[in-house]
């Protein structure tokens, strides 16, 4: 049995990069059901369960305005991590004053979304503590911390300097969304980790306000 939960987010500003921008960073038009996982799991995350995007309503315009950002302009080389693994005293360190360049980006700002999604089992259910294999724990403390605003880390937007809002929201009470029907184009679903990381797409619809997101096998790499 799957069991469905809607938490509403919003916040001032997002960016869900679009990955065929190289530099400058561009935001999709809306989140991306790999950020709204990610949202989910930062509030609540286990090996027992798997979270699963239903659908994502939009229930603010569609806005876009350039701010200008700091970003690192390189990272630590593997060789240096490797290094460290081996000797266990080289210093895995990078200085943001010797690496920091300014760079564009065109984010999305007040944004507010309502994620319907459900979670699955996953094989590792039950192995540590036996019950972890209760699919209904793992929905009223999903439940208890979205009520209670608790989390593992800061849900956010695309990035960690645009903090996420959120609540819990009964799926029979969901605001109603914008009145937009568009096509969106290729999105970025999410990653399959079973492939070497191997990203995968979908074309995201969206009608009358709402992505109805398709099954993860059903993404293209």
């Amino acid at each position: 049995m799957a069991y469905g939960i809607a938490l509403r987010v919003w916040g001032r500003y997002a960016c869900f990069t679009r990955p065929e921008m190289k530099v400058e960073r561009v935001s999709y038009d809306m989140m991306t059901p790999s950020a709204a996982r990610g949202i989910l799991e930062a509030i609540y995350w286990k090996p027992a369960i798997k979270w699963i995007i239903d659908r994502i309503h939009v229930l603010n315009p569609i806005r876009f305005t350039n701010i200008r950002r700091n970003e690192l302009g390189g990272k630590i080389p593997v060789g240096t991590v490797r290094q460290a693994m081996k000797d266990l005293s080289t210093p895995v360190e990078i200085f943001i004053e010797d690496n920091r360049q300014q760079r564009a980006a065109l984010v999305l700002e007040d944004v507010d979304y309502v994620i319907e999604a459900h979670f699955e089992m996953t094989e590792k259910a039950g192995s540590l503590d036996p019950t972890d294999s209760k699919p209904e724990k793992h929905y009223e403390i999903f439940q208890r911390r979205a009520e209670q605003g608790q989390f593992f880390h800061q849900p956010y937007f695309g990035t960690r300097e645009f903090p996420a809002n959120f609540y819990w929201i009964e799926r029979d009470a969901i605001p109603a969304a914008i009145d937009e029907t568009r096509y969106l184009g290729y999105m970025l679903h999410d990653i399959d980790f079973s492939k070497d990381m191997e990203p995968r797409f979908f074309r995201a619809q969206l009608k009358n306000g709402i992505v109805e997101v398709r099954a993860f096998e059903e993404a293209k790499a």
